[in-house]
Protein backbone atom coordinates (compact mmCIF):
# COMPACT_ATOMS: atom_id res chain seq x y z
CA UNK A 1 0.00 0.00 0.00
CA UNK A 2 1.36 3.35 -0.92
CA UNK A 3 1.68 5.86 1.82
CA UNK A 4 -0.14 9.16 2.27
CA UNK A 5 1.26 12.36 0.86
CA UNK A 6 3.89 14.22 2.80
CA UNK A 7 2.47 16.51 5.47
CA UNK A 8 3.73 18.45 8.42
CA UNK A 9 0.80 17.28 10.62
CA UNK A 10 2.11 13.92 11.74
CA UNK A 11 4.53 11.35 10.47
CA UNK A 12 3.33 7.99 9.28
CA UNK A 13 5.29 4.89 8.48
CA UNK A 14 4.06 1.95 6.51
CA UNK A 15 5.64 -1.38 5.73
CA UNK A 16 5.26 -3.44 2.61
CA UNK A 17 5.88 -7.18 2.70
CA UNK A 18 6.79 -9.03 -0.50
CA UNK A 19 8.05 -12.46 -1.33
CA UNK A 20 11.36 -12.22 -3.10
CA UNK A 21 14.61 -14.14 -3.42
CA UNK A 22 13.22 -17.63 -3.62
CA UNK A 23 10.13 -16.94 -1.52
CA UNK A 24 11.80 -15.55 1.62
CA UNK A 25 9.68 -12.92 3.30
CA UNK A 26 11.43 -9.53 3.21
CA UNK A 27 9.98 -6.32 4.67
CA UNK A 28 10.47 -2.91 3.09
CA UNK A 29 9.79 -0.05 5.50
CA UNK A 30 9.54 3.47 4.22
CA UNK A 31 8.21 6.83 5.34
CA UNK A 32 5.18 8.39 3.76
CA UNK A 33 7.42 11.27 2.81
CA UNK A 34 9.45 9.04 0.45
CA UNK A 35 9.00 9.80 -3.23
CA UNK A 36 9.60 6.18 -4.15
CA UNK A 37 6.89 3.55 -4.29
CA UNK A 38 8.00 0.11 -5.49
CA UNK A 39 5.43 -1.63 -7.68
CA UNK A 40 4.60 -5.12 -6.50
CA UNK A 41 5.13 -6.36 -10.05
CA UNK A 42 8.65 -4.96 -9.97
CA UNK A 43 9.73 -7.22 -7.14
CA UNK A 44 7.75 -10.33 -8.01
CA UNK A 45 10.56 -11.92 -10.06
CA UNK A 46 12.52 -14.11 -7.65
CA UNK A 47 15.64 -13.96 -9.84
CA UNK A 48 16.19 -10.23 -9.37
CA UNK A 49 17.96 -8.40 -6.56
CA UNK A 50 16.16 -5.08 -6.17
CA UNK A 51 18.12 -2.05 -4.95
CA UNK A 52 16.29 1.11 -3.87
CA UNK A 53 18.40 4.14 -4.76
CA UNK A 54 18.09 7.49 -2.94
CA UNK A 55 17.31 9.34 -6.15
CA UNK A 56 14.24 7.26 -6.83
CA UNK A 57 15.84 5.01 -9.47
CA UNK A 58 15.40 1.27 -9.27
CA UNK A 59 18.50 -0.70 -10.27
CA UNK A 60 18.66 -4.46 -10.58
CA UNK A 61 21.29 -7.10 -10.93
CA UNK A 62 19.81 -9.65 -13.33
CA UNK A 63 20.70 -13.33 -13.01
CA UNK A 64 20.32 -15.08 -16.38
CA UNK A 65 17.72 -17.80 -16.36
CA UNK A 66 16.71 -20.27 -18.95
CA UNK A 67 13.64 -19.70 -21.12
CA UNK A 68 13.23 -16.09 -20.09
CA UNK A 69 10.11 -14.79 -21.80
CA UNK A 70 10.20 -11.63 -23.97
CA UNK A 71 8.00 -9.86 -21.42
CA UNK A 72 10.34 -10.69 -18.52
CA UNK A 73 13.33 -9.62 -20.62
CA UNK A 74 11.67 -6.28 -21.37
CA UNK A 75 10.98 -5.75 -17.66
CA UNK A 76 14.58 -6.49 -16.74
CA UNK A 77 15.91 -4.06 -19.33
CA UNK A 78 13.53 -1.31 -18.26
CA UNK A 79 14.25 -1.80 -14.56
CA UNK A 80 17.97 -1.31 -15.07
CA UNK A 81 17.68 2.18 -16.50
CA UNK A 82 14.38 3.79 -15.51
CA UNK A 83 12.52 5.14 -12.53
CA UNK A 84 9.50 3.22 -11.25
CA UNK A 85 7.06 5.65 -12.86
CA UNK A 86 8.74 5.41 -16.26
CA UNK A 87 8.92 1.61 -15.89
CA UNK A 88 5.18 1.40 -15.34
CA UNK A 89 4.42 3.68 -18.27
CA UNK A 90 6.69 1.88 -20.76
CA UNK A 91 5.70 -1.60 -19.66
CA UNK A 92 2.02 -0.74 -19.64
CA UNK A 93 1.41 -1.53 -16.00
CA UNK A 94 -0.98 0.45 -13.78
CA UNK A 95 0.90 1.89 -10.81
CA UNK A 96 -2.40 3.04 -9.22
CA UNK A 97 -2.93 -0.37 -7.69
CA UNK A 98 0.08 0.27 -5.46
CA UNK A 99 -1.27 3.59 -4.13
CA UNK A 100 -4.06 4.13 -1.65
CA UNK A 101 -6.95 6.53 -1.56
CA UNK A 102 -9.46 7.50 1.14
CA UNK A 103 -13.12 8.01 0.30
CA UNK A 104 -14.92 9.98 3.02
CA UNK A 105 -18.73 9.80 2.92
CA UNK A 106 -20.68 12.19 5.13
CA UNK A 107 -24.02 10.45 5.65
CA UNK A 108 -26.55 13.17 6.44
CA UNK A 109 -24.64 15.80 4.48
CA UNK A 110 -27.51 18.28 4.39
CA UNK A 111 -27.74 18.57 8.19
CA UNK A 112 -26.39 21.31 10.43
CA UNK A 113 -23.58 19.21 11.93
CA UNK A 114 -22.22 18.35 8.50
CA UNK A 115 -22.40 21.93 7.25
CA UNK A 116 -21.09 23.66 10.37
CA UNK A 117 -18.52 21.17 11.63
CA UNK A 118 -17.62 18.20 9.44
CA UNK A 119 -17.02 19.85 6.05
CA UNK A 120 -15.15 22.82 7.62
CA UNK A 121 -12.99 20.38 9.61
CA UNK A 122 -12.17 18.40 6.48
CA UNK A 123 -11.25 21.59 4.64
CA UNK A 124 -9.02 22.71 7.53
CA UNK A 125 -7.19 19.37 7.34
CA UNK A 126 -6.81 19.80 3.59
CA UNK A 127 -5.55 23.37 4.00
CA UNK A 128 -2.90 22.18 6.43
CA UNK A 129 -1.91 19.31 4.07
CA UNK A 130 -3.05 16.74 6.60
CA UNK A 131 -5.22 14.66 4.27
CA UNK A 132 -3.85 11.88 2.07
CA UNK A 133 -2.64 12.73 -1.42
CA UNK A 134 -5.60 10.87 -2.95
CA UNK A 135 -8.98 11.46 -1.32
CA UNK A 136 -12.59 12.04 -2.30
CA UNK A 137 -15.44 13.43 -0.21
CA UNK A 138 -19.04 12.45 -0.87
CA UNK A 139 -22.11 13.91 0.72
CA UNK A 140 -24.97 11.42 1.07
CA UNK A 141 -28.49 12.39 2.09
CA UNK A 142 -32.12 12.04 1.04
CA UNK A 143 -32.31 15.59 -0.29
CA UNK A 144 -32.07 15.99 -4.05
CA UNK A 145 -28.95 17.95 -4.83
CA UNK A 146 -26.33 18.24 -7.55
CA UNK A 147 -22.57 18.31 -7.01
CA UNK A 148 -22.61 22.04 -7.74
CA UNK A 149 -25.36 22.66 -5.20
CA UNK A 150 -23.46 20.73 -2.53
CA UNK A 151 -20.30 22.71 -3.25
CA UNK A 152 -22.21 25.96 -3.01
CA UNK A 153 -23.75 24.91 0.32
CA UNK A 154 -20.39 23.81 1.74
CA UNK A 155 -18.52 26.89 0.50
CA UNK A 156 -20.67 29.14 2.71
CA UNK A 157 -19.32 27.52 5.88
CA UNK A 158 -15.65 27.16 4.99
CA UNK A 159 -13.08 29.44 6.57
CA UNK A 160 -9.30 29.52 6.81
CA UNK A 161 -9.62 30.17 10.56
CA UNK A 162 -7.82 33.46 10.12
CA UNK A 163 -9.14 35.59 7.27
CA UNK A 164 -6.87 36.48 4.37
CA UNK A 165 -4.57 33.52 4.85
CA UNK A 166 -2.26 32.65 2.00
CA UNK A 167 -3.89 30.98 -1.03
CA UNK A 168 -7.13 30.49 0.88
CA UNK A 169 -9.52 30.92 -2.05
CA UNK A 170 -7.33 28.75 -4.25
CA UNK A 171 -7.29 25.99 -1.64
CA UNK A 172 -11.07 26.23 -1.26
CA UNK A 173 -11.56 25.76 -5.00
CA UNK A 174 -9.27 22.73 -5.01
CA UNK A 175 -11.06 21.24 -2.01
CA UNK A 176 -14.54 21.79 -3.42
CA UNK A 177 -13.55 20.03 -6.66
CA UNK A 178 -13.05 16.90 -4.57
CA UNK A 179 -16.55 17.14 -3.04
CA UNK A 180 -19.43 15.30 -4.69
CA UNK A 181 -22.98 14.38 -3.82
CA UNK A 182 -25.17 11.29 -4.04
CA UNK A 183 -28.84 11.29 -3.12
CA UNK A 184 -30.23 8.16 -1.53
CA UNK A 185 -32.24 6.62 1.26
CA UNK A 186 -30.43 5.63 4.44
CA UNK A 187 -31.96 2.14 4.39
CA UNK A 188 -31.44 1.38 0.69
CA UNK A 189 -28.70 -1.09 -0.23
CA UNK A 190 -29.30 -0.23 -3.88
CA UNK A 191 -28.60 3.47 -3.25
CA UNK A 192 -25.40 2.65 -1.36
CA UNK A 193 -24.36 0.30 -4.18
CA UNK A 194 -24.78 3.21 -6.62
CA UNK A 195 -22.62 5.33 -4.32
CA UNK A 196 -19.99 2.59 -4.30
CA UNK A 197 -19.81 2.64 -8.11
CA UNK A 198 -19.15 6.38 -8.01
CA UNK A 199 -16.48 5.91 -5.36
CA UNK A 200 -14.73 3.26 -7.46
CA UNK A 201 -14.57 5.61 -10.44
CA UNK A 202 -12.76 8.21 -8.32
CA UNK A 203 -10.49 5.61 -6.75
CA UNK A 204 -9.09 4.69 -10.14
CA UNK A 205 -7.87 1.21 -9.26
CA UNK A 206 -6.00 2.31 -6.14
CA UNK A 207 -6.21 0.53 -2.80
CA UNK A 208 -9.47 1.97 -1.47
CA UNK A 209 -10.22 2.95 2.13
CA UNK A 210 -13.75 3.97 3.08
CA UNK A 211 -14.70 6.24 6.00
CA UNK A 212 -18.40 6.83 6.70
CA UNK A 213 -19.43 9.62 9.08
CA UNK A 214 -22.98 9.03 10.36
CA UNK A 215 -24.33 12.53 10.91
CA UNK A 216 -27.89 11.22 11.18
CA UNK A 217 -30.45 10.50 13.95
CA UNK A 218 -29.55 7.45 16.06
CA UNK A 219 -32.75 5.60 15.15
CA UNK A 220 -31.39 5.02 11.62
CA UNK A 221 -27.76 4.22 12.53
CA UNK A 222 -28.17 0.48 12.15
CA UNK A 223 -29.93 0.55 8.78
CA UNK A 224 -27.32 2.92 7.36
CA UNK A 225 -24.48 0.76 8.68
CA UNK A 226 -26.07 -2.38 7.27
CA UNK A 227 -26.38 -0.84 3.81
CA UNK A 228 -22.92 0.75 3.84
CA UNK A 229 -21.31 -2.47 5.05
CA UNK A 230 -23.01 -4.75 2.53
CA UNK A 231 -22.97 -2.46 -0.50
CA UNK A 232 -20.19 0.13 -0.13
CA UNK A 233 -17.39 -1.49 1.88
CA UNK A 234 -13.84 -1.36 0.59
CA UNK A 235 -12.78 -4.51 -1.23
CA UNK A 236 -9.05 -4.21 -0.66
CA UNK A 237 -8.55 -1.62 2.11
CA UNK A 238 -10.20 -0.67 5.39
CA UNK A 239 -13.78 0.41 6.13
CA UNK A 240 -14.53 2.53 9.22
CA UNK A 241 -17.69 4.17 10.54
CA UNK A 242 -17.83 7.23 12.81
CA UNK A 243 -20.95 7.18 14.98
CA UNK A 244 -22.19 10.41 16.58
CA UNK A 245 -23.75 10.43 20.03
CA UNK A 246 -26.17 9.74 21.59
CA UNK A 247 -25.26 6.07 21.91
CA UNK A 248 -28.63 5.04 23.30
CA UNK A 249 -30.68 6.49 26.17
CA UNK A 250 -29.68 4.00 28.90
CA UNK A 251 -27.80 0.76 29.45
CA UNK A 252 -30.37 -1.40 27.67
CA UNK A 253 -30.78 0.70 24.53
CA UNK A 254 -27.03 1.26 24.32
CA UNK A 255 -26.39 -2.50 24.51
CA UNK A 256 -28.96 -3.13 21.77
CA UNK A 257 -27.33 -0.49 19.55
CA UNK A 258 -23.85 -1.95 20.10
CA UNK A 259 -25.05 -5.50 19.41
CA UNK A 260 -26.84 -4.36 16.23
CA UNK A 261 -23.81 -2.47 14.92
CA UNK A 262 -21.58 -5.47 15.57
CA UNK A 263 -23.73 -7.59 13.26
CA UNK A 264 -22.16 -5.66 10.39
CA UNK A 265 -18.94 -4.19 11.82
CA UNK A 266 -16.15 -5.29 14.12
CA UNK A 267 -15.34 -3.20 17.20
CA UNK A 268 -12.19 -1.92 15.47
CA UNK A 269 -14.32 -0.49 12.66
CA UNK A 270 -16.63 1.48 14.99
CA UNK A 271 -15.43 4.96 16.01
CA UNK A 272 -17.80 6.41 18.63
CA UNK A 273 -17.03 10.11 18.56
CA UNK A 274 -17.20 12.45 21.52
CA UNK A 275 -15.94 15.77 20.18
CA UNK A 276 -14.98 16.98 23.66
CA UNK A 277 -12.15 14.44 23.70
CA UNK A 278 -10.66 16.23 20.70
CA UNK A 279 -10.39 19.59 22.45
CA UNK A 280 -6.86 20.87 22.96
CA UNK A 281 -7.01 21.21 26.75
CA UNK A 282 -8.59 17.77 27.19
CA UNK A 283 -5.80 16.34 25.03
CA UNK A 284 -3.34 18.17 27.26
CA UNK A 285 -4.64 16.55 30.45
CA UNK A 286 -2.38 13.51 30.28
CA UNK A 287 0.61 15.66 29.23
CA UNK A 288 0.08 18.02 32.15
CA UNK A 289 -0.05 15.15 34.58
CA UNK A 290 2.38 12.53 33.25
CA UNK A 291 5.03 14.83 31.72
CA UNK A 292 5.42 17.14 34.75
CA UNK A 293 6.96 15.74 37.90
CA UNK A 294 5.39 18.37 40.15
CA UNK A 295 1.79 17.27 39.47
CA UNK A 296 1.80 13.46 39.64
CA UNK A 297 2.66 13.25 43.39
CA UNK A 298 -0.14 15.73 44.15
CA UNK A 299 -2.76 13.81 42.13
CA UNK A 300 -4.14 11.91 45.14
CA UNK A 301 -6.62 12.10 47.99
CA UNK A 302 -3.81 13.27 50.31
CA UNK A 303 -3.54 16.63 48.54
CA UNK A 304 -6.73 17.15 46.52
CA UNK A 305 -9.84 18.23 48.40
CA UNK A 306 -12.29 18.10 45.49
CA UNK A 307 -12.45 18.18 41.70
CA UNK A 308 -15.07 20.18 39.79
CA UNK A 309 -15.97 19.66 36.13
CA UNK A 310 -18.19 22.51 34.97
CA UNK A 311 -20.00 23.05 31.68
CA UNK A 312 -22.24 26.04 30.98
CA UNK A 313 -23.96 27.58 27.99
CA UNK A 314 -25.40 31.09 27.92
CA UNK A 315 -28.19 30.14 25.50
CA UNK A 316 -31.18 27.81 25.61
CA UNK A 317 -32.32 25.09 23.25
CA UNK A 318 -33.07 27.71 20.56
CA UNK A 319 -35.27 25.56 18.33
CA UNK A 320 -33.50 22.27 19.12
CA UNK A 321 -35.94 21.49 21.89
CA UNK A 322 -37.50 18.59 20.03
CA UNK A 323 -34.22 16.67 20.04
CA UNK A 324 -33.10 17.85 23.46
CA UNK A 325 -36.38 17.00 25.20
CA UNK A 326 -35.87 13.33 24.39
CA UNK A 327 -32.50 13.23 26.17
CA UNK A 328 -32.02 16.09 28.65
CA UNK A 329 -28.81 17.60 29.99
CA UNK A 330 -27.61 14.48 31.84
CA UNK A 331 -27.63 12.29 28.73
CA UNK A 332 -26.58 15.09 26.42
CA UNK A 333 -23.59 16.41 28.39
CA UNK A 334 -22.82 14.67 31.67
CA UNK A 335 -22.92 10.97 30.76
CA UNK A 336 -20.51 11.47 27.85
CA UNK A 337 -18.53 14.75 27.69
CA UNK A 338 -18.00 15.35 31.41
CA UNK A 339 -17.64 11.71 32.40
CA UNK A 340 -15.01 11.19 29.71
CA UNK A 341 -13.05 14.17 31.05
CA UNK A 342 -13.33 12.73 34.57
CA UNK A 343 -12.00 9.34 33.42
CA UNK A 344 -9.01 10.93 31.69
CA UNK A 345 -8.32 13.10 34.72
CA UNK A 346 -8.52 10.31 37.30
CA UNK A 347 -7.00 7.33 35.48
CA UNK A 348 -3.80 5.62 36.56
CA UNK A 349 -0.64 5.90 34.47
CA UNK A 350 -1.18 3.75 31.36
CA UNK A 351 1.43 1.20 30.27
CA UNK A 352 1.97 3.21 27.07
CA UNK A 353 0.26 5.80 24.88
CA UNK A 354 -1.27 3.02 22.84
CA UNK A 355 -5.02 3.46 22.41
CA UNK A 356 -5.95 0.24 24.18
CA UNK A 357 -3.69 0.92 27.16
CA UNK A 358 -5.28 4.34 27.68
CA UNK A 359 -8.82 3.05 27.21
CA UNK A 360 -8.14 0.19 29.63
CA UNK A 361 -7.27 2.70 32.37
CA UNK A 362 -10.36 4.79 31.66
CA UNK A 363 -12.57 1.73 31.99
CA UNK A 364 -10.98 0.91 35.37
CA UNK A 365 -11.91 4.38 36.64
CA UNK A 366 -15.51 4.08 35.48
CA UNK A 367 -15.90 0.64 37.02
CA UNK A 368 -14.51 1.94 40.32
CA UNK A 369 -17.13 4.65 40.60
CA UNK A 370 -19.92 4.50 43.16
CA UNK A 371 -23.40 4.28 41.59
CA UNK A 372 -25.12 7.66 41.61
CA UNK A 373 -27.80 8.22 44.23
CA UNK A 374 -30.81 10.43 43.69
CA UNK A 375 -29.89 12.55 46.73
CA UNK A 376 -26.56 13.38 45.09
CA UNK A 377 -28.23 14.83 41.98
CA UNK A 378 -29.89 18.22 41.46
CA UNK A 379 -31.90 18.99 38.34
CA UNK A 380 -33.27 22.29 37.06
CA UNK A 381 -35.11 23.84 34.13
CA UNK A 382 -34.74 27.45 33.02
CA UNK A 383 -37.69 29.80 33.11
CA UNK A 384 -38.42 33.11 31.43
CA UNK A 385 -36.54 36.14 32.65
CA UNK A 386 -36.43 39.83 31.73
CA UNK A 387 -33.19 41.77 31.87
CA UNK A 388 -32.24 45.12 30.39
CA UNK A 389 -35.57 45.43 28.64
CA UNK A 390 -35.12 42.03 26.94
CA UNK A 391 -37.34 39.07 27.78
CA UNK A 392 -35.70 35.67 27.49
CA UNK A 393 -38.00 32.66 26.92
CA UNK A 394 -38.45 29.68 29.21
CA UNK A 395 -37.59 26.16 28.08
CA UNK A 396 -41.24 25.25 27.56
CA UNK A 397 -41.77 28.38 25.43
CA UNK A 398 -39.90 26.51 22.69
CA UNK A 399 -42.61 25.36 20.26
CA UNK A 400 -40.91 21.97 19.84
CA UNK A 401 -41.09 21.26 23.60
CA UNK A 402 -44.24 19.94 25.39
CA UNK A 403 -45.67 22.49 27.83
CA UNK A 404 -45.58 19.96 30.69
CA UNK A 405 -42.03 18.78 30.01
CA UNK A 406 -39.97 17.71 33.04
CA UNK A 407 -36.75 17.39 31.04
CA UNK A 408 -33.85 18.97 32.97
CA UNK A 409 -31.81 21.70 31.28
CA UNK A 410 -29.46 21.82 34.28
CA UNK A 411 -27.96 19.09 36.43
CA UNK A 412 -25.37 18.90 39.21
CA UNK A 413 -24.04 15.68 40.70
CA UNK A 414 -21.55 14.47 43.29
CA UNK A 415 -19.62 11.38 42.21
CA UNK A 416 -17.06 9.24 44.03
CA UNK A 417 -14.32 6.88 42.89
CA UNK A 418 -13.81 4.03 45.32
CA UNK A 419 -10.16 3.23 44.76
CA UNK A 420 -6.93 3.84 46.69
CA UNK A 421 -6.06 7.07 44.89
CA UNK A 422 -9.41 8.87 45.11
CA UNK A 423 -11.25 7.37 48.08
CA UNK A 424 -13.39 10.09 49.70
CA UNK A 425 -12.64 12.86 47.17
CA UNK A 426 -15.88 14.36 45.79
CA UNK A 427 -15.96 14.86 42.03
CA UNK A 428 -18.63 17.49 41.43
CA UNK A 429 -20.14 17.95 38.00
CA UNK A 430 -22.57 20.51 36.77
CA UNK A 431 -23.89 21.31 33.34
CA UNK A 432 -26.60 23.65 32.19
CA UNK A 433 -28.15 25.75 29.48
CA UNK A 434 -29.26 29.39 29.68
CA UNK A 435 -26.74 30.20 32.41
CA UNK A 436 -24.79 33.40 33.08
CA UNK A 437 -21.81 32.51 30.88
CA UNK A 438 -20.46 30.03 28.36
CA UNK A 439 -17.53 27.84 29.26
CA UNK A 440 -16.10 24.50 30.26
CA UNK A 441 -13.42 23.99 32.86
CA UNK A 442 -11.83 21.58 35.31
CA UNK A 443 -11.09 22.95 38.78
CA UNK A 444 -8.83 21.09 41.19
CA UNK A 445 -9.07 22.47 44.72
CA UNK A 446 -6.24 21.40 47.00
CA UNK A 447 -6.40 20.88 50.75
CA UNK A 448 -5.54 23.56 53.30
CA UNK A 449 -1.96 23.86 54.45
CA UNK A 450 -1.68 22.02 57.82
CA UNK A 451 -0.98 24.46 60.64
CA UNK A 452 -0.93 27.36 58.21
CA UNK A 453 0.85 30.30 59.85
CA UNK A 454 -0.94 32.84 57.70
CA UNK A 455 -4.59 31.91 58.21
CA UNK A 456 -5.31 35.14 60.07
CA UNK A 457 -4.03 37.16 57.12
CA UNK A 458 -6.94 35.79 55.08
CA UNK A 459 -9.56 36.41 57.73
CA UNK A 460 -12.11 33.66 58.26
CA UNK A 461 -12.48 32.60 54.60
CA UNK A 462 -10.24 29.55 54.53
CA UNK A 463 -11.46 28.64 51.02
CA UNK A 464 -9.54 31.63 49.75
CA UNK A 465 -6.31 30.29 51.27
CA UNK A 466 -6.23 27.02 49.29
CA UNK A 467 -4.39 26.44 46.05
CA UNK A 468 -6.46 25.75 42.95
CA UNK A 469 -5.48 24.44 39.52
CA UNK A 470 -7.87 25.56 36.76
CA UNK A 471 -7.90 24.04 33.27
CA UNK A 472 -10.13 26.16 31.07
CA UNK A 473 -11.24 23.95 28.18
CA UNK A 474 -13.20 26.64 26.38
CA UNK A 475 -13.41 29.47 25.47
CA UNK A 476 -10.14 31.39 25.78
CA UNK A 477 -8.15 28.27 26.63
CA UNK A 478 -5.83 28.55 29.62
CA UNK A 479 -4.21 26.73 32.52
CA UNK A 480 -3.60 28.66 35.71
CA UNK A 481 -2.57 27.83 39.25
CA UNK A 482 -3.81 29.97 42.10
CA UNK A 483 -1.17 30.51 44.76
CA UNK A 484 -0.93 32.56 47.94
CA UNK A 485 1.43 35.49 47.65
CA UNK A 486 2.59 38.41 49.78
CA UNK A 487 1.47 41.82 48.59
CA UNK A 488 4.54 44.09 48.17
CA UNK A 489 4.94 46.52 51.07
CA UNK A 490 6.04 46.84 54.68
CA UNK A 491 3.02 45.01 56.05
CA UNK A 492 2.14 41.32 55.88
CA UNK A 493 -0.88 41.16 53.64
CA UNK A 494 -1.54 38.13 51.42
CA UNK A 495 -3.56 37.75 48.28
CA UNK A 496 -4.10 35.11 45.64
CA UNK A 497 -2.16 35.31 42.39
CA UNK A 498 -2.33 33.28 39.20
CA UNK A 499 0.54 31.47 37.56
CA UNK A 500 -1.04 31.73 34.15
CA UNK A 501 -0.57 29.87 30.87
CA UNK A 502 -2.85 31.74 28.52
CA UNK A 503 -2.83 29.91 25.21
CA UNK A 504 -3.62 32.92 23.03
CA UNK A 505 -0.70 34.84 24.53
CA UNK A 506 1.75 31.93 24.60
CA UNK A 507 1.09 30.34 21.20
CA UNK A 508 0.66 32.23 17.96
CA UNK A 509 -0.74 29.19 16.17
CA UNK A 510 -4.51 28.95 16.26
CA UNK A 511 -6.02 25.94 18.04
CA UNK A 512 -7.58 23.32 15.74
CA UNK A 513 -11.23 22.46 16.09
CA UNK A 514 -11.90 19.19 17.93
CA UNK A 515 -13.47 17.63 14.84
CA UNK A 516 -10.25 18.16 12.89
CA UNK A 517 -8.23 16.09 15.35
CA UNK A 518 -10.83 13.33 15.57
CA UNK A 519 -11.37 13.06 11.81
CA UNK A 520 -7.62 12.82 11.27
CA UNK A 521 -7.40 10.14 13.97
CA UNK A 522 -10.18 8.12 12.32
CA UNK A 523 -8.43 8.29 8.94
CA UNK A 524 -5.21 7.10 10.55
CA UNK A 525 -6.92 4.41 12.63
CA UNK A 526 -5.91 6.03 15.94
CA UNK A 527 -8.59 5.00 18.47
CA UNK A 528 -7.23 6.64 21.62
CA UNK A 529 -9.88 9.42 21.68
CA UNK A 530 -12.80 7.23 20.66
CA UNK A 531 -15.03 5.32 23.06
CA UNK A 532 -14.81 1.54 23.32
CA UNK A 533 -17.96 -0.55 23.87
CA UNK A 534 -17.06 -1.69 27.40
CA UNK A 535 -16.26 1.92 28.31
CA UNK A 536 -19.70 2.92 27.07
CA UNK A 537 -21.32 0.13 29.10
CA UNK A 538 -19.58 1.28 32.28
CA UNK A 539 -20.62 4.90 31.71
CA UNK A 540 -24.27 3.98 31.24
CA UNK A 541 -24.22 1.65 34.27
CA UNK A 542 -23.30 4.67 36.40
CA UNK A 543 -26.13 6.94 35.21
CA UNK A 544 -28.97 4.62 34.16
CA UNK A 545 -30.38 3.86 37.66
CA UNK A 546 -30.70 7.53 38.64
CA UNK A 547 -32.13 8.47 35.22
CA UNK A 548 -34.84 5.82 35.59
CA UNK A 549 -35.63 6.96 39.12
CA UNK A 550 -35.97 10.58 37.98
CA UNK A 551 -38.39 9.59 35.23
CA UNK A 552 -40.39 7.02 37.19
CA UNK A 553 -40.89 9.35 40.16
CA UNK A 554 -41.52 12.30 37.82
CA UNK A 555 -39.16 14.53 39.78
CA UNK A 556 -39.96 18.17 39.02
CA UNK A 557 -36.87 20.20 38.07
CA UNK A 558 -36.16 23.32 40.12
CA UNK A 559 -36.76 26.50 38.10
CA UNK A 560 -33.96 28.98 37.58
CA UNK A 561 -34.05 32.28 35.65
CA UNK A 562 -32.59 32.43 32.16
CA UNK A 563 -29.09 33.91 32.49
CA UNK A 564 -28.63 33.02 36.17
CA UNK A 565 -26.11 30.74 37.88
CA UNK A 566 -28.57 27.84 38.06
CA UNK A 567 -30.76 26.36 40.80
CA UNK A 568 -30.04 27.25 44.42
CA UNK A 569 -30.07 23.54 45.33
CA UNK A 570 -26.78 23.06 43.44
CA UNK A 571 -25.05 25.21 46.09
CA UNK A 572 -26.55 23.12 48.90
CA UNK A 573 -25.32 19.95 47.18
CA UNK A 574 -21.76 21.31 47.06
CA UNK A 575 -21.97 22.58 50.67
CA UNK A 576 -22.95 19.09 51.86
CA UNK A 577 -19.43 17.98 50.89
CA UNK A 578 -17.79 21.17 52.18
CA UNK A 579 -17.28 22.47 48.65
CA UNK A 580 -17.94 25.85 47.08
CA UNK A 581 -18.33 26.00 43.29
CA UNK A 582 -15.18 27.54 41.89
CA UNK A 583 -16.90 29.42 39.10
CA UNK A 584 -18.62 31.62 41.69
CA UNK A 585 -15.27 33.20 42.55
CA UNK A 586 -15.12 36.82 41.42
CA UNK A 587 -11.45 36.33 40.57
CA UNK A 588 -11.98 34.74 37.17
Amino acid sequence: MAAFSATHCRSYSYSHSSSINGGQNQRFSFSSFSRLSVPAKAIRNSHQTVVLMQDGVVATKVTPVEKETPKEKLKDELLSVTSTKEWDEKAGFDSNENESTVSITVVGASGDLAKKKIFPALFALYYEDCLPKHFTIYGYARSKMTDAELRNMVSKTLTCRIDKRENCSEKMDQFLKRCFYHSGQYDSEENFAQLDKKLKRHEGGRVSNHLFYLSIPPNIFVEAVKCASSSASSGNGWTRVIVEKPFGRDSESSAVLTKSLKQYLTEDQIFRIDHYLGKELVENLSVLRFANLIFEPLWTRQYIRNVQIIFSEDFGTEGRGGYFDNYGIIRDIMQNHLLQILALFAMETPVSLDAEDIRNEKVKVLRSMRPLRLEDVVIGQYKSHSKGGVTYPSYTDDKTVPKDSLTPTFAAAALFIDNARWDGVPFLMKAGKALHNKGAEIRVQFRHVPGNLYNRNFGTDLDRATNELVIRVQPDEAIFLKINNKVPGLGMRLDRSNLNLHYAARYSKEIPDAYERLLLDAIEGERRLFIRSDELDAAWALFTPVLKELEEKKIIPESYPYGSRGPVSAHYLAARYNVRWGDLDIEQ
